[in-house]
């Protein structure tokens, strides 16, 4: 079992839980994820490490309350126990000396983005942090980026908060003011890096993004996660998260993604239902 040692409500359907977890924690790197099951009858989730502390043995992992799995794990509070926490899975984000990376963060894609922008900080690159939302109340951890930050750069969709407008906006600009950027690397939601991908591609600029496919085992064994990256097979749990942004078959990628939506439907309104007037009803 693995404690929570902490719970904090970052915004209207974003939840912080710190857990206790010494030996992921040892070992947990930039870029890589645990898998979390509440209960021995609940669905197995894979969730970012958004952040972990090696001497005080604990994780932290940040999730948007989306479907049943995730509405149940934000009712618990500190106090409480996970049954599994699986980890740290994934590889690592590749991280170098690169020279000028552009770290983009859309939604709760922020939260996988502070470990990365931290680690490009601390290896002597230039970050310049590029994070958004569709409304100012979805939006995290905006101090914690501007903190490994050189330039930080804020847009929400409707104009709440900070530009109005998209992430890909303001690459878009920086692009076009002759900026030297030497890698991109995005997380968040699918359209959103499909378009970086496609505003980067004509100029040759590297993009990684990390690729959040359908998951079940987390260990290759399965093959539920499978994505299509220059023409070949991968395994987003072992050969990934991160990809090369331009070899990914975005086509596949989105049908993939929507194969059980009319299930996840379902259950998230019969667990609304028996939990009528909970905290994320």
């Amino acid at each position: 079992m693995y404690t929570i040692v902490r719970k904090e409500r970052l915004a209207d359907v974003v939840t912080l839980l710190e857990v206790q977890a010494s030996a992921i924690a040892a070992k947990a790197r930039a870029g890589q994820f645990a898998i979390v099951r509440l209960r021995e009858d609940t669905e197995r989730i894979p969730l970012t490490l958004s952040d972990w502390g090696r001497e005080a043995g604990t994780i932290t992992i940040i999730f948007q309350h989306v479907g049943r799995s995730t509405h149940e794990l934000a009712l618990v509070e500190a106090g409480d126990a996970i049954r599994d926490v699986v980890g740290p899975l994934g590889k690592p984000t590749e991280v170098e000396r690169f020279g000028t990376v552009v770290c983009i963060g859309g939604g709760i894609g922020v939260a996988e983005l502070r470990p990365i922008a931290r680690a490009m900080k601390e290896a002597g690159n230039t970050v310049i942090s590029i994070i958004g939302a569709r409304d100012k109340s979805l939006l995290i951890l905006e101090d914690e980026m501007r903190a490994f930050s050189d330039e930080l750069y804020v847009t929400t969709d409707n104009g709440s908060y900070g530009r109005r407008g998209f992430v890909s906006d303001v690459l878009r600009d920086l692009m076009a003011a002759g900026r030297k950027i030497d890698l991109v690397y995005a997380i968040g939601p699918v359209p959103m890096m499909r378009v970086i991908a496609e505003q980067t591609r004509p100029h040759g600029l590297r993009t990684l993004v990390s690729l959040d496919a359908i998951m079940v085992d987390g260990t290759g064994m399965c093959g539920a996660c499978r994505v299509t990256v220059g023409g070949e097979t991968r395994f987003t749990c072992v050969d990934g998260p991160d990809f090369d942004a331009h070899q990914v078959d975005w086509d596949e990628l989105v049908a993939r993604k929507k194969m059980y939506l009319a299930e996840e439907k379902e259950t998230l309104a019969r667990f609304h239902e028996a939990n009528s007037g909970g905290c994320c009803s």
